[in-house]
């Protein structure tokens, strides 16, 4: 059995994934749990815009398509750098800019 890994919230990730619906937030659960195991998750696609490393968990309700993005690479934690509601077809830039500074951040703090 792989020893998981914490997960840490960045930002205001927290609190917009407890904005999500209630389905939308146990999907996301589930997800990174799956991801704190070392596994990936069901549905996800990377996020090389974002930065290296960096992932997106889809999820998909009656109440619309949610992302989780986040970077799992470092051995410390799994960093869930943002959550959001998808209104479009294409991610907003508001929302891969909030992602990649967040990394950014991350980097730094972490010395990389």
């Amino acid at each position: 059995m792989t020893s998981s890994k914490p997960v840490e919230f960045r930002g205001s990730s927290l609190d917009d994934l407890r904005a999500f619906p209630l389905s939308a937030r146990r999907e996301a659960g589930h997800q990174l749990d799956q991801v704190q195991s070392g596994h990936e998750p069901d549905d996800w696609k990377p996020m090389n815009t974002v930065g290296q490393g960096v992932k997106e968990i889809r999820i998909r309700d009656s109440s619309g398509a949610f992302r989780v993005i986040y970077v799992a690479k470092f051995a410390d934690a799994v960093y869930v750098l943002h959550c959001f509601q998808k209104k479009t077809e294409k991610t907003s830039k508001t929302d891969l800019d909030v992602a990649a500074k967040r990394y950014r951040d991350l980097l730094q703090e972490l010395g990389q």
